[in-house]
């Protein structure tokens, strides 16, 4: 009898579409595959900001003890949510072709930034980069997934809210009242989907790294190194994005902010590709040594107080 692969998934409109993008790619290749919806935690706990929870990897938990289980065979995320140190026994298999890396501002009525605005995000990266270049404007809490997100600034009296773009592209619900924010370092593996499995599993191993798109898993680790070493997870405004060029070099921009975004410690930096391996862990260590291991102390204080 044929293996049918379970592909767990959170139950968002927009994880059902990633997941249902997995199950179409596997398919084409000749797998039998089904869905295997999952509540996480992330998704009911909707009160509090994530770095309030306490939680890591709130978002991929449920999914991790479901492979665990083997309730199912592999799981799909989107990469910005996972944490960099998958748990014992689960492995990345493929990262997907990344779709664009942009955070965008969706407004009700076209703000003027030169007034008091009050903007929604539940990110602290968001935030802090909002406040470093609108020190005069409010940041409100938001939580849930896109779809609620959205609905919470029609029903609320915001000037707007930041999401990334990827996500409101993906299930077709970009509005025309826009804009791109192009000063925004994003999320470190924003926009990116990955497949895990479990390590023992060498058939849903091999048949999801099929989909492995080279260059969106170089950046990626670029960027998730870059966030593992300044150790930063939820709980820190950190942003990173790495990019490869046509002459074979690996380009990365990545900061470190304040909470309240007063501070930012920057690191730009090309390296030529065959030195990728290291490249996140290096731009960390200078922004370390540059300012960020006081900075990271001073974050966490404040978090925890």
């Amino acid at each position: 009898m044929k293996r049918v692969l379970k592909i767990g998934t959170r139950d968002s409109e927009l994880a059902l579409w990633q997941a249902n993008t997995v199950k179409e790619k596997l398919a084409e290749s000749g797998f039998s595959v089904k869905l295997v919806p999952v509540k996480s935690t992330g998704d009911v706990l909707l009160h509090k900001p994530l770095y309030e929870l306490g939680i890591t990897g709130i978002f991929t938990k449920t999914l991790d003890i479901a492979l665990l289980n083997n309730t199912i065979d592999i799981a799909v995320h989107s990469l910005k949510d996972v944490p960099t140190l998958l748990p014992k026994g689960v492995v990345q298999t493929a990262v997907l072709k990344r779709a664009t890396t942009l955070d965008v501002l969706v407004y009700t009525g076209k703000p003027d930034f030169t007034t008091s605005c009050t903007i929604a995000t539940g990110s602290l990266r968001r935030k802090a980069q909002w406040l470093h270049k609108y020190p005069h404007h409010t940041i409100t809490n938001l939580r849930g997934n896109v779809n609620s997100r959205l609905q919470k600034l029609n029903d609320n009296n915001w000037d707007g809210a930041i999401f990334a773009k990827a996500g409101l592209e993906r299930i077709n619900l970009l509005p025309e009242n826009h804009i791109d924010l192009n000063w925004m370092i994003p999320a470190p593996a924003q926009g990116a989907m990955v497949v895990t499995a479990r390590k023992n599993d060498s058939f849903s191993i091999e048949a999801s790294q099929k989909l492995n798109h080279f260059h969106s898993e170089v950046c990626t680790h670029i960027e998730r190194q870059f966030l593992q070493t300044l150790e930063g997870g939820c709980t820190a405004p950190i942003g990173a994005h790495a990019k490869i060029l046509q002459n074979g070099e690996v380009t990365f921009t990545g900061a470190l902010f304040s909470l309240n975004g007063r501070k930012k410690i920057t690191v730009s930096e090309n390296v030529p590709f065959t030195q990728y391996l290291d490249f996140g862990k290096n731009c960390a260590l200078e922004v370390l040594k540059n300012g960020g291991t006081q900075l990271m102390k001073e974050i966490k204080d404040e978090l925890q107080s």
